[in-house]
């Protein structure tokens, strides 16, 4: 469908584009919106980029697919691959008329077909002010410390929490030393008062992205919505502590992983954790987890307790705020800790 056809004929893509582009508006990137919407109604169907849209074999939705192409737009505005484009980037403030010519001559150019190839990989940190909460929560009902195992860890920025500085409530966390301070906007009573000692840590992802090179940094930055610039800078310095020392992942499935590793062992709470990840594990992985959890939790005694700590949209995509759940075992109680935004900026404490 080129410029002028008739929008109400719009093909799965379309729709695709437009439902993404509502949720970059509700969650503060009207530029992303702007992308988003110029492509839905304008790019040429015939195009190569075009051609790839409108025959895609998977789900578009749980493949970020438009996703992957805002992020191609901009790694090549970051990598001065598109000056044209990155003149009208943020902070400038085209209008659409000024931006869909030079948009149109970018979607063109081949190297942006790559990008589809692989999702996107944004490991929002700010999650950690929300995880943190739930650290506390850990640390103060157990008074040990944490072997972290996280699900679906991308780089491993949500790896390192001890290492960030928080205040949440009225309640100072983490490293008051940290380059990075985390302080989200907050509603309702305090966190628990705790210290958190981090024991071990290792995460898991089917395609953890490398950070230890400028390349790794520049794909992992280019997933960032250009408009929200805190959240840009955010994941620079992450990076940059994570850097001084890495957390060790792995890459594999998460189900396995689970099985292999969550084990209750004596002076430590073993405690998995995923953040907005859920979603993208098979149903049969999701039962798994849940399963193997319920396992391990049956055997967990005070002195080898199981945690599992999850912030995850209940039901994705149906614009609900994702919540932060804690099962502590011995004892197993599902328990409703927050709410928060899916980008960690709000924190509705329960």
């Amino acid at each position: 469908m080129a410029q002028g056809e008739d929008a109400s004929a719009a093909s799965p893509f379309r729709a695709h584009f437009r439902w993404q582009a509502g949720w970059c508006r509700a969650l503060g990137s009207p530029f992303t919106a702007m992308l988003l919407d110029l492509m839905a109604d304008r790019l040429d169907s015939a195009s190569p980029l075009g051609q790839r849209l409108e025959h895609w074999p998977g789900n578009m939705n749980d493949d970020a697919l438009s996703l992957r192409v805002t992020g191609a737009l901009h790694g090549r505005v970051r990598g001065a691959d598109a000056p044209e484009l990155a003149a009208l980037y943020p902070p400038a403030d085209p209008n659409p008329e000024t931006l869909w010519p030079v948009l149109e001559r970018e979607l063109a150019q081949p190297g942006l077909l790559r990008w589809l190839e692989s999702p996107p990989q944004t490991n929002e940190v700010a999650r950690s002010a929300v995880l943190m909460c739930g650290f506390l929560t850990i640390a103060a009902e157990t008074g040990l410390p944490l072997a972290l195992l996280e699900l679906g860890c991308s780089a491993g920025l949500n790896l390192i929490p001890d290492r960030y500085n928080y205040r949440l409530g009225n309640v100072s966390a983490g490293d008051t030393d940290s380059l990075l301070l985390l302080a989200p906007e907050w509603m309702g009573g305090d966190p628990p008062v705790a210290q958190v000692e981090i024991e071990s840590r290792i995460g898991v992802d089917l395609n953890p992205p490398d950070i230890s090179d400028w390349m790794g940094r520049s794909r992992m930055l280019a997933y960032v919505w250009p408009d929200q610039l805190q959240r840009l800078e955010r994941m620079a310095l992450a990076m940059t502590i994570f850097s001084e020392e890495p957390a060790e992942i792995v890459a594999g499935n998460a189900a396995d992983f689970c099985e292999e590793r969550a084990t209750p062992r004596k002076g430590v709470v073993t405690t998995v954790f995923h953040s907005i990840a859920l979603q993208y594990f098979s149903a049969a992985d999701q039962q798994r987890i849940a399963g193997h959890l319920q396992r391990m939790g049956e055997v967990a005694t005070d002195e080898a307790p199981l945690a599992w700590l999850r912030f995850e949209q209940e039901h994705p995509g149906a614009g609900e705020p994702p919540t932060l759940r804690l099962t502590l075992w011995p004892g197993g109680e599902d328990r409703l800790l927050a709410i928060g935004h899916p980008h960690g900026g709000i924190i509705s404490w329960l």
